[in-house]
């Protein structure tokens, strides 16, 4: 089944060096046009060479979304990117929707799309021992990609990756 994503888990793993970790996990993934205008592919930006190679691979498909009146109700709570890859994953009957942000993840609960984060990724890759430390994986991203991870989060991905 497909994996839709929006901007963020796509950018943040990019700028960081772990972008692969996409593919790894979930074989391909799709992306909203908003979410490829949103990475801004054609600038020479942090991140953004690994992702115009992972789309030149064909692992990473844009795909246009159908229902445009299902975006524009998103887009009453959403930004573009985000109400595309929960449209395009409506769509799609994606099997998961990558998304960050917490307004974008309660609407994917509301419309029981499975949702997972940046975090989620590098938890997964923790423990199935692709990664052998999280906490500098966070750490990366919160200095390298501006990533805002509360108190509170981390300790409880921490604790759960077995790092505390």
């Amino acid at each position: 089944m497909p994996v839709v994503s929006n901007t963020s888990p796509v950018l943040n793993l990019a700028i960081i060096g772990r972008l692969s970790l996409l593919q790894q996990q979930f074989g391909e993934l799709w992306l909203p046009p908003a979410v490829l205008a949103e990475l801004r592919i054609d600038e020479d930006l942090p991140g953004v060479q690994a992702v115009r190679e992972a789309l030149a691979a064909q692992w990473i498909h844009v795909q246009a979304v159908e229902d445009m009146k299902l975006v524009e109700v998103l887009r009453r709570e959403l930004d573009s990117g985000e109400a595309e890859a929960i449209a395009l994953a409506v769509q799609l009957k994606a099997e998961r929707v990558l998304l960050d942000e917490k307004e974008g993840r309660r609407v994917a609960k509301t419309l029981a799309l499975p949702s997972t984060g940046v975090l989620g990724i590098l938890l997964r890759a923790r423990k199935e021992g692709y990664l052998p430390s999280i906490r500098k994986m966070i750490q990366q991203l919160q200095v390298q990609a501006g990533f805002r991870i509360g108190a509170e989060l981390l300790i409880e991905i921490l604790r759960e990756s077995g790092e505390l």
